[in-house]
């Protein structure tokens, strides 16, 4: 086992315990069984999905490692990168209180069919790395790289965007919290931002993808924005 697929997976080991470790100490007991569904879902798809890379696409699987505020090389990205990492792990603290407190009460069905949403989210980012090889952790272009407007690029300019939204949106009820379903919502606003930065530097820098936005009309959402 080389080095990238070894540091894959530590890193993917390293995310799920910093993730236990924030929903269940913000809930002060192992009992949270939404939260155990939840890591499994969330491993389960990350693990297929880095499985995947590690099997058909390595190039891509090594631009993905590289991830955080230090790996942008642009200062803003690095402020928004620095920004969704203190509101990621918020998101998952806030759930945590929830169920300690017993703030809030979601069925058990609305957790399930939410946790499905979640799933459908990583499916999402699936297709997006399966159809797109030049899908960096940062805003960059390569020697070789081409727009890709094949596959979910076809419906949306940022669909591995959208899928994050998605599983970001329902996280909170999978988790079984009305309280935290807010708490996306700043997380999104710097997805969005992103998304719009980005296509800021790819205008520029990328051929044809000027001529891209203008055939696919919407950034995240179809027939909203």
């Amino acid at each position: 086992m080389n080095n990238l697929i070894v540091k894959s997976f530590l890193g993917l080991a390293f995310l799920i315990l910093c993730l236990a470790l924030a929903l269940f100490l913000s809930a002060g007991s192992l009992s949270f069984w939404q939260a155990w569904l939840f890591l499994a879902v969330w491993t389960m798809c990350v693990v297929l999905i880095t499985a995947y890379l590690v099997k058909f696409d390595q190039k891509l699987l090594a631009s993905r490692v590289q991830v955080g505020p230090t790996a942008e090389t642009q200062k803003i990205q690095q402020v928004i990168q620095g920004f969704a990492s203190l509101f990621f792990i918020g998101l998952f603290i806030v759930p945590g209180l929830d169920f300690r407190f017993h703030w809030s009460i979601v069925p058990p069905i609305i957790s399930w069919i939410s946790e499905a949403m979640v799933a459908l989210g990583f499916f999402i980012v699936f297709l997006v790395f399966r159809e797109n090889s030049f899908t960096s952790a940062v805003i960059e272009v390569s020697d070789e790289q081409k727009v890709i407007d094949t596959g979910p690029y076809h419906v949306v300019r940022h669909p591995m965007y959208s899928g994050a939204i998605l599983l970001l949106l329902f996280s909170p009820l999978a988790l079984g919290s009305w309280i935290a379903i807010p708490f996306p919502l700043p997380l999104i606003l710097v997805v969005a931002f992103r998304a719009i930065e980005e296509e800021k530097f790819l205008r520029i820098n990328l051929k044809g993808y000027d001529a891209y936005c203008k055939n696919v009309r919407y950034r995240l959402v179809p027939f909203i924005w």
